[in-house]
């Protein structure tokens, strides 16, 4: 079968900028992957994406004009309902194959093979394969009804009376689809395949661009519609503008992947430009000029060697007139009254100080079942204290409490009620405004820190306090409540909270008890406000610990070793997976983990458990004497290196112990006739298991 290149496009009013990504991608990869199932095109086929904000399209290389032609196999009945005793076809299997399209004619040539136990007939066929035509108009079905598209437009059917509508992201205007050079005849939404396309609104040096060919689909929309159609072609020409622009100016544009994302879905041909405003502006705080200048006029403002803003900001053009000049004064006119705005709301939130917002909180509802935002300050403020004592005593508990209760007074300032974005980031301004210490304001910026995956942790003890207490109080508040996340569901990033508690309580090596945190927590709601969930609040946290653990490259069977201990200081299970790693790959590891497993399971069927000590004068035979002189020898030693802290080198020590465990098990029956020597052997079986399980549960490494 011969092959050509194929080009198809869909071209449309404007779309939306934040999705266009994810739509460009959804296109081209539905297409081409409903084109390889049907067998027009190869697996490892080069496909080609585009998407501006009037058009989506996909290259694919070497496409069949029509599929191969395929064997198919089809199973009709079993043998002995198909064919009867002369071998003649029955009624049943001729109505079989007449619903195949096929007749009597064919029944000496059906293959006979074993089906489980009974013999069955099957029909062997050729199919042709499907013609580019039909495959691809089954491919553009495909592929429009799976883009993700979060809300459609009605708009009339453009080949219809006026009274037929079609549903899609945005008015679609053409369709072109080649195949080569040759026209492929499909249709969708209304729209019939051609070889016209359009380029920029303004600036295509002529209307309608006719296509050569699939090939020559970038380079006219580039030359002849001044269009860079490929959008990550389009995104690092934005990029290199911006950074040379920047680089004229001795400064450098802030870096924001997702904002230059969607500049990159607003543009079709970038010019980027610089503009200014009034340094009297830049006495507000830099998160709320840049914050302003990012969401509503998509600018990247610019910042000098030290991070500092300046007052000059880059404009990523669509035109590229000759005289920039107007284009530049424009949206320095429109800039100007957001940063106006801004400064308002900034020289207005400071008329008051942040303690008097703190009673307002009272008449915010946070939640229905919660109460106000004012009780929940008081919640995060007896929890704050709570910790600040564990962590540094009355005096860190005492800024605990002061940063706790200012946490969110910022929520009734002008600037976070426009911009919450900078929740906290405010409050932090207006505390030290108030003349507030840099560890109480940083604490109100550091509170909802981590804010997400690989987000900065608060920078001081007295912001760890208040973060922990923030996400504590939610975490406790909302399981008691039943308000517990389920499957992909989690309306209030409960996971993002327990994972923000286990990273503070990891790496700034925190040594706070999971359960004392937990205890602490439920102690600041009031009695009968919640239900008892301290056991779902501590698993759900032990589960997101797990989880992280298992991304940073542990095992499934080391994580479980570990966490089946339900370990109280957090921040050393990192240590103690070391330490099992370390074991699991001694010689001696699977013995022991596996005579570890056999000792658990032993003392489980034990009534009422095993008490007492070893009666070494008990000990009759001799691999039960060497193992419990074994135990005496180097169970001291690993319990000296866990006390220390070095929980490799208490594992290690364990390693000694292969060998007479696996003689006491080879030699010595533990459930003897002798009451007193079943219990004396039972004893020391429970002497072997603590020691070989304070680092971690090894019998759960065996397999």
């Amino acid at each position: 079968m011969s092959t050509k290149n194929l080009l198809v496009e869909l071209f449309v009013e404007e779309l939306p900028p934040k999705s266009l990504k994810k739509l460009g991608e959804s296109f081209s990869e539905v297409l081409s992957a409903s084109l390889i199932a049907q067998g027009l095109a190869l697996k490892d086929t080069s496909v080609t994406a585009f998407a501006s904000p009037r058009r989506l399209a996909v290259h694919i290389e070497s496409v069949s004009v029509q599929a191969a032609d395929r064997p198919v196999s089809q199973k009709l009945m079993p043998v002995k309902v198909g064919l009867d005793a002369e071998g003649n076809a029955t009624s049943a299997l001729l109505k079989k194959l007449a619903s195949m399209g096929a007749d009597a004619s064919v029944v000496p040539g059906l293959r006979r093979e074993m089906d489980g136990k009974a013999e069955a007939l099957y029909f062997d066929s050729i199919v042709a394969g499907v013609k580019l035509p039909e495959g691809l108009q089954q491919a553009l079905l495909e592929t429009i009804a799976r883009l993700p598209i979060a809300k459609v437009m009605t708009y009339p059917d453009p080949t219809g009376d006026g009274w037929e509508t079609v549903n899609f992201v945005r008015p679609a205007h053409s369709l072109v689809a080649l195949h080569g050079r040759k026209i492929i005849p499909v249709s969708v939404l209304g729209l019939t395949a051609g070889n016209t396309t359009k380029g920029h609104r303004f600036e295509a040096a002529i209307d309608n661009i006719v296509l050569e060919d699939a090939d020559s689909y970038a380079r006219q929309l580039e030359t002849e519609g001044a269009v860079i159609a490929n959008f990550e072609q389009r995104r690092a020409e934005i990029a290199r503008q911006l950074a040379a622009a920047a680089g004229k100016e001795g400064l450098r544009p802030i870096e924001d992947a997702a904002l230059l994302d969607e500049v990159t879905a607003l543009v079709e041909r970038p010019n980027v430009l610089v503009g200014t405003f009034e340094t009297d502006y830049l006495d507000v705080p830099q998160e709320c000029l840049i914050l302003t200048m990012k969401a509503n006029q998509k600018y990247f403002p610019l910042l000098d060697a030290q991070g500092k803003l300046t007052n000059k900001f880059l404009i990523v053009s669509n035109i590229r007139p000759k005289d920039a000049s107007l284009v530049i004064s424009g949206n320095e006119r429109v800039v100007r009254p957001r940063l106006a705005d801004a400064k308002f709301f900034y020289d207005q939130d400071r008329k008051k100080p942040l303690d008097a917002r703190v009673l307002g909180l009272s008449r915010v509802v946070y939640h229905n079942k919660l109460g106000t935002q004012g009780e929940r300050v008081e919640r995060v403020q007896a929890i704050a204290r709570a910790i600040g004592q564990q962590l540094g005593g009355e005096a860190l508990a005492l800024q605990a409490d002061q940063a706790a209760l200012l946490a969110k007074a910022d929520l009734l300032t002008d600037m976070v009620g426009e911009f919450p974005e900078l929740q906290g980031i405010m409050g932090r301004y207006y505390a030290q405004h108030d003349g507030l210490s840099d560890e109480v304001a940083y604490a109100i910026e550091d509170h909802y820190k981590p804010r997400f995956a690989g987000d900065e942790l608060p920078r001081n003890s007295v912001g760890i306090c208040v973060a922990l207490a923030d996400k504590l109080e939610t975490l406790v508040g909302l399981f008691g409540i039943g308000q517990i996340p389920t499957g992909d569901k989690d309306p209030f990033a409960l996971r993002r909270h327990a994972l923000g508690v286990i990273r503070m309580l990891i790496e700034k090596q925190l040594p706070l008890s999971l359960n004392v945190l937990v205890d602490s927590a439920f102690a600041g709601f009031p009695n009968g406000l919640l239900g008892d969930a301290h056991t779902e609040v501590a698993t759900f946290i032990f589960e997101r610990l797990g989880g992280m653990m298992r991304e940073q490259g542990y095992t499934a069977n080391q994580v479980d070793a570990v966490m089946s201990m339900l370990p109280a200081q957090i921040y050393l299970v990192p240590k103690q997976l070391e330490a099992v790693r370390a074991f699991a790959v001694l010689p001696e590891a699977s013995a022991l983990a596996a005579a570890n497993k056999r000792v658990g399971n032993i003392l489980k069927k034990v009534e009422g458990g095993v008490s007492g000590a070893v009666d070494a004068a008990l000990l009759l035979e001799m691999p039960e004497q060497a193992l419990y002189q074994a135990l005496c020898l180097i169970a001291p030693r690993a319990d000296a290196a866990f006390v220390a802290g070095d929980y490799t080198a208490s594992l290690q020590e364990l390693a000694a112990l292969r060998e007479p465990v696996d003689a006491f098990f080879d030699s010595v029956m533990v459930n003897a006739e002798d009451e007193k020597l079943r219990a004396n052997r039972l004893s020391l079986l429970a002497q072997l298991h603590q020691a070989m399980n304070r680092v971690a549960d090894l019998s759960r490494l065996a397999t």
